[in-house]
């Protein structure tokens, strides 16, 4: 389809036939979510876990024409949420080509508009924007000015075109208005100074900003979504209350509600796919790093009210991916398979990621994310080996047998070590491990099923993970250290 380039021709187009609505963005979602709800297209994509909880509140919204905030802990998904909304916007809206406030060619607001189509007519330029250039979105933070949101007098404007400072040409427009014809965001809406919030409160009811040292109003054309995390209410400020009730509906999120939406989430986000190895995931390794979260998330030592982010187990992921992957290319093994040690490896990623409380502090983030390691493989080993009988290879490990599992070390040296344990690889058919896969697949299996073990303390592992029985692992733990000897039996220095 050819766009109209003018006014004229605009007006002889099938943009004519939309004006005659008169829709304003409010009613352009509206109606365009209505139409995706009769054909049952999807209304929000990469949205996992929302089905039958945040998206029917936000579907609600919408159909309201209200304004609305979401309200959840980091890593919900509020801002992803947000930017969905561009997709219920028409492909394309004609505006006066160079309007700053993308002026509707039918009915402009701006001086400069006015005079350009009375200027010119019929043959006044018209240009488009795309759905995505019709979202604007603003990161909250205490230093933001209402000239920032809504706009200030530009001495300079008035100095370089010969204007008078009464003129209305020479306005510098703030965020607000640039955003007309469009959806505005505000992130993390708490941090707003409360005088600045106080400058929503025209746009939101009565539908206008005025510009400070003007008598202009304008009257914009714009959907006011924000959102926010509740605990800053109380650490880092609040929503005044005029403004809270003027947001239409105030929509609740959540983490995700099942380990399946929590692996698919992760799945979906996590930068897994890289140009190198073929790669294989066992579905048990994803598990357990979506099984750290939900602990983490239970845990007395982790801050309920910061949240533990969707990010954690997104990043953990990909570090464990690349851990498997260095792994690979120092022993030139031809397929990239994670094992429970990468997830050891990749806890840099998950430290970084909990606030801790009092306790959590005093044992250390470390610490903390090693038991929550432990009680990932833990759950993730009751699932699969909950009617297994670990006794054949419990008793190889009691009657002396020990076994390193170096997270460096080749996969095909470490199948030699395995050959000796009875039992085992019966076993790993409970993972879906058959006897003729690639030794990485077999090996990441076996590791679990003893990191499993381990995390039940049938079985003992060193810090230098080497597998042995239980009580072999006391008497290592207790042995002493060279520092631990006293110093009349070191040889004096010379």
């Amino acid at each position: 389809m050819t766009l109209p380039t003018s006014l004229g021709e605009l007006r002889k187009s099938e943009f004519n036939e939309q004006r005659l609505k008169t829709r304003r963005v409010k009613d352009e979602l509206r109606d365009n979510l209505i139409q995706k709800l009769r054909t049952g297209e999807t209304i929000f994509s990469g949205i996992v876990g929302y089905d039958d909880s945040v998206v029917p509140q936000l579907i609600n919204a919408v159909l309201s024409r209200h304004n609305f905030i979401l309200l959840g802990l980091r890593g919900q998904a509020k801002s992803r949420m947000l930017r969905a909304l561009t997709g219920l916007l028409d492909p394309y809206l004609p505006y006066v080509m160079d309007c700053e406030i993308h002026d509707d060619p039918y009915d402009p607001l701006c001086r400069r508009c006015n005079n350009l189509i009375a200027e010119k007519g019929e043959a006044t330029p018209i240009a488009y924007l795309t759905p995505a250039q019709r979202y604007v979105e603003k990161l909250a933070t205490p230093d933001v000015t209402v000239a920032d949101l809504i706009g200030d007098i530009d001495p300079i404007k008035a100095a370089r075109g010969g204007l008078d400072l009464a003129s209305e040409l020479t306005v510098h427009y703030g965020l607000l208005p640039r955003a007309n014809r469009g959806i505005f965001a505000i992130n993390e809406l708490p941090d707003l100074a409360g005088k600045i919030q106080v400058a929503l409160f025209n746009i939101m009811q009565e539908g206008d900003v005025q510009i400070k040292g003007y008598p202009v109003r304008l009257n914009l054309d714009v959907a006011l979504v924000f959102s926010a995390n509740p605990e800053d209410y109380t650490a880092r400020g609040k929503i005044v209350t005029p403004l809270k009730d003027r947001i239409g509906s105030e929509i609740r999120t959540h983490y995700a509600g099942t380990l399946d939406e929590g692996v698919a989430i992760t799945q979906q986000e996590a930068w897994t796919e890289r140009h190198g190895h073929p790669l294989y995931v066992p579905q048990y390794i994803r598990e357990i790093v979506e099984q750290i979260a939900f602990a983490a998330r239970e845990d007395k030592r982790v801050d309920k009210r910061s949240g533990v982010s969707q990010r954690l187990p997104i990043s953990t992921m990909e570090n464990v991916i690349s851990n498997a992957e260095r792994r690979a290319l120092r022993n030139r093994e031809s397929t990239v398979v994670p094992r429970v040690s990468d997830i050891y490896g990749a806890m840099p990623a998950m430290t970084g990621k909990l606030e801790l409380e009092y306790e959590g502090e005093l044992r250390g983030a470390d610490t903390v994310v090693r038991d929550l390691i432990r009680l990932g493989v833990a759950r993730t080993f009751d699932t699969y080996f909950k009617d297994g009988n670990m006794q054949q290879i419990i008793q190889w490990f009691d009657l002396g047998g020990q076994l390193k599992f170096s997270d460096t070390a080749p996969s095909a040296e470490l199948m030699d070590g395995l050959k000796h344990i009875q039992g085992l690889s019966e076993k790993l058919s409970a993972v879906g491990v058959k006897p003729k896969d690639k030794a990485e697949i077999v090996v990441s299996g076996a590791e679990f099923l003893l990191e499993g073990l381990y995390a039940h303390k049938r079985i003992g592992r060193s810090e230098e993970r080497v597998f042995m029985a239980p009580e072999k692992q006391r008497q290592v733990e207790k042995a002493p250290s060279h520092e631990e000897f006293p110093v009349r039996n070191r040889r004096p220095y010379n």
